[in-house]
């Protein structure tokens, strides 16, 4: 048997293959799943690349379950872009860590809550916001990723602008 050190610099620096299959290894080995050989993801045809007035829609659905809304905006985040064509994948344990849910059923849950959002702005109940790999990875188009990006930064925009206009706002034009 052969060994080898690497340091975290090292693994960071990594292509995103090779970190992934060091995640694996390290699950593995600790006995917290079984070793399965790497799933493609899969097709991205049956992911729907959504636009900015989409994710709008998705977002007014589920506005009142701010978990939901919490999953939405986290996958506006850059993550790993895998496949051909590619898709953007998102590990679930990172989300669950971001968005401070308590376990990663709950996640799924709020990724299924978005699903089905986006079923009824698109009128079609064949359309899939997100798909999932058997490595625990949630997978997106990457004009979804880029979308909820734009509306994150849409909504920040007007939210800065409300509050320079506010009266008593440090940033409010002088009178």
């Amino acid at each position: 048997m052969t060994g080898i050190t690497l340091n975290a610099e090292q693994i960071r620096n990594a292509p995103a293959p090779v970190r992934q299959w060091i995640e694996q290894e390290v699950i593995a080995s600790l006995g917290l799943a079984p070793r399965t050989p790497a799933a493609a993801p899969p097709q991205a045809a049956h992911l729907v690349a959504c636009r900015v007035e989409d994710i709008a829609g998705v977002l007014e659905h589920i506005r009142g379950m701010l978990p939901a809304v919490n999953v939405l905006l986290e996958l506006g985040r850059p993550g790993i872009s895998i496949g051909q064509p590619a898709v953007m994948t998102f590990r679930l344990m990172d989300i669950l860590h971001h968005t401070r849910l308590q376990d990663v059923s709950q996640v799924m849950t709020c990724l299924e809550m978005i699903n089905q959002a986006l079923t009824e702005v698109r009128k079609d109940p064949s359309a899939r916001f997100c798909g999932f790999d058997n490595e625990g990875h949630c997978l997106i188009a990457l004009q979804t990723q880029a979308s909820i990006a734009t509306l994150w930064q849409t909504i920040m925009e007007r939210q800065q602008a409300a509050q320079a206009h506010e009266p008593g706002s440090r940033m409010a034009p002088a009178a």
